[in-house]
């Protein structure tokens, strides 16, 4: 019997070197190959062989090809367990088109990549234990480090950020986006016309009043005829810094979502630019003003146009952005100790950027089963991003919502299942970091929190 067990534990450990011999001969012979394709610098070049050396691209990339030895059996499940986790909660493709053509990372990716490198979480233990070639060197730590602040001064620090704050994840705002305030004006007045709706009695501002933060307060708006939307109405305010629109990202852009919610159908109903342009065209006055600035007159790409100009001046700077501005004296003691906590928590891994939020997709219940604990019939609208892109890794990921005037923008979440600012921190911590918060931290952070909440200030044409 020990013979035997001899034996098995032999061929064990002869199988689990080779295994490994391949896993090294694989990444090192990826990692040279990496060298041999162009990047737009040598820095470039240097992240991209140093991300392969490690193999991020087993888990992490939607087109990485795995080795021959992947599909072994037992080594089959392991990996196609580690590439559905990875892909689902970070995918790094972006990133590597970004040091391939030159061009600005996803600042949630940095954020991402920063923590990671500061933690040594990544690459796991387990995968490590097979891969010895892996595992960040401090000669990676300090190179990844570097290439991530490098690209946020590049390309995201605000200007005017104070010299300690330029390289945090999140940034104040700017002082102001560029706009036509011709423009401008018409937008405005547009956003608060019921006639673009049906039955001309829902307006933009119904579900977005510039009064209440941008919202309704509502779980879910309501529409012409009372009818329900199936999600919570973002806020307005900030949303032009948004990446996409909507919790599902299907607006690419503003001008797209402009042009989404009056042919909704549970919303303002409409069938057509031509029925509302109808409508507007029997205003003499505003026709007259209309055709000022747009020559051409009415039509659906000029009144999205003119909405998503407006659109552009809903800032509301906070006392946060003052003090991330160099005035230290903007935030009280448990603010900015809440900050720091929002930063070292994890907080702004996800709730990155100038609108801390709304620059990724994240899956809703990372750390833990929200929808189990959530207790409710499961609809459509909770696939979340799924919808858009028919991705079953996409189930329950939502784009990331920014925070700012989170204090006045209660229900919270998509569903709008949340009523309280404190339950939702603590949910989040549940939920996505898998923590459980202290009472003075989670008091600390919602401190923090409020101080997002900011004035906006109507250009003047």
């Amino acid at each position: 019997m020990k013979k035997l067990l001899a034996i098995a534990a032999a061929a064990f450990l002869a199988g689990y070197i080779g295994i490994c011999a391949l896993a090294w001969h694989h990444d090192t012979a990826y990692a040279r190959a990496t060298l041999a394709r162009p990047a737009s610098t040598p820095a470039a070049s240097r992240i991209r062989s140093l991300l392969d050396r490690n193999a991020c691209y087993y888990c992490h990339s939607t087109r990485a090809v795995l080795p021959s030895y992947a599909a072994l059996p037992g080594i089959r499940q392991l990996s196609d367990h580690d590439v559905q986790t990875g892909l689902r909660y970070f995918r790094i493709d972006a990133v590597f088109d970004a040091l391939l053509q030159g061009t600005p990372p996803p600042e949630a990716d940095l954020a991402k990549l920063e923590r990671v490198a500061k933690n040594g979480s990544m690459p796991p233990a387990l995968f490590r234990s097979v891969h010895w070639s892996t595992g960040l060197t401090s000669n990676d730590r300090e190179a990844l480090l570097d290439w991530v602040a490098q690209s946020r001064r590049q390309w995201y620090a605000t200007r005017g950020v104070a010299e300690p704050f330029a390289n945090d994840p999140v940034q104040p705002l700017p002082d102001a986006l560029p706009v036509n305030r011709s423009k401008v004006a018409l937008g405005m007045r547009l956003f608060h016309d019921t006639r673009l709706s049906a039955d001309n009695t829902i307006s933009c501002a119904s579900c977005h009043s510039l009064a209440t933060g941008g919202v309704d307060g509502r779980k879910v708006s309501l529409g012409v005829g009372g009818a329900h939307g199936a999600v919570n109405a973002p806020t307005v305010f900030n949303a032009a810094l948004n990446h996409t629109q909507f919790w599902d990202g299907r607006a690419a852009t503003l001008e797209e979502q402009a042009g989404g919610p009056p042919f909704n159908p549970v919303e303002m109903a409409s069938t057509s630019w031509d029925q509302i342009v109808g409508k507007l065209k029997r205003d003499p006055e505003f026709t007259r003003d209309f055709d000022v600035v747009y020559p051409d007159g009415w039509s659906g790409k000029n009144i999205a146009d003119a909405l998503v100009e407006f659109e552009k001046t809903l800032l509301t700077p906070s006392r946060f952005d003052a003090y991330l501005r160099g005035d230290l004296h903007a935030l009280n003691s448990d603010e900015s100790r809440g900050y720091q906590l929002f930063k070292d928590k994890g907080c702004a891994n996800c709730h990155a950027g100038k609108n801390l939020g709304g620059q990724s997709f994240e899956h809703m219940g990372r750390a833990a089963d929200w929808f189990a604990a959530r207790d409710a019939v499961q609809t459509p609208a909770d696939n979340g991003r799924a919808n858009v892109t028919h991705d079953p890794l996409d189930v329950h990921a939502f784009k990331v919502p920014g925070l700012r005037n989170v204090e006045l923008t209660a229900p919270y979440f998509h569903d709008g299942s949340v009523t309280d600012l404190h339950q939702a921190v603590r949910d989040m911590a549940k939920y996505q970091l898998g923590i459980t918060l202290s009472e003075a931290d989670e008091k600390d952070i919602v401190a923090f929190l409020k101080s997002l909440t900011g004035t906006y200030t109507p250009v003047q044409q």
